[in-house]
């Protein structure tokens, strides 16, 4: 069987960042998807399934109702390593162009006080795993050491 894109990308390269996985071509539209990845493959640890949880629920909700972006948000999800999330957004975007939309997202996580939405048994399959402190603290990490200053190698994919 062939690889998938994502299994071709150098993980012992990559570093946190804002990258263009994929895009396609579905109809007449574009659909982008982002490899919002917050830790370094392999070298640092893992994001526990609690606070990946509770980013996946703040960030879902933030994206939906974003002004800008809301309309065009397809998906939000964490990746299966734990390593970051995957943004689909329909339209033909590159990083530099949701940028503001991530600082948005994580400093909302950041600052976010109260019930983590869809956080009840009614409305989620696995509502007792969330960790609304480490989702916070990963947050203001991601912002701190890779958003806020973020530079060009951070925005495309290792060779």
């Amino acid at each position: 069987m062939k690889k998938i894109t994502s299994f071709t990308i150098d993980h012992i390269k990559l570093q946190p960042g804002v990258y263009v996985s994929r895009k396609d071509p579905v109809g007449d539209s574009t659909i982008t998807t982002f490899d919002i990845r917050m830790t370094s493959p392999n070298e640092e640890p893992v994001m526990n399934t609690a606070e990946l949880h509770t980013i996946e629920h703040l960030a879902a909700t933030y994206l939906r109702n974003d002004a800008e972006f809301g309309s065009k948000m397809i998906y939000w999800g964490p990746m299966g390593c734990r390593t970051g999330n995957y943004l689909l957004l329909n339209g033909d975007f590159e990083s530099k162009d949701i940028l503001p939309l991530m600082i948005r997202t994580f400093e909302f996580i950041r600052d976010y006080e109260g019930e983590v939405p869809g956080a009840s048994a009614k409305d989620c399959g696995n509502y007792l795993d969330m960790n609304l402190g480490m989702a916070r603290y990963l947050a203001k990490k991601y912002l701190d050491e890779v958003l806020y200053h973020i530079t060009e190698d951070r925005l495309v994919y290792p060779e």
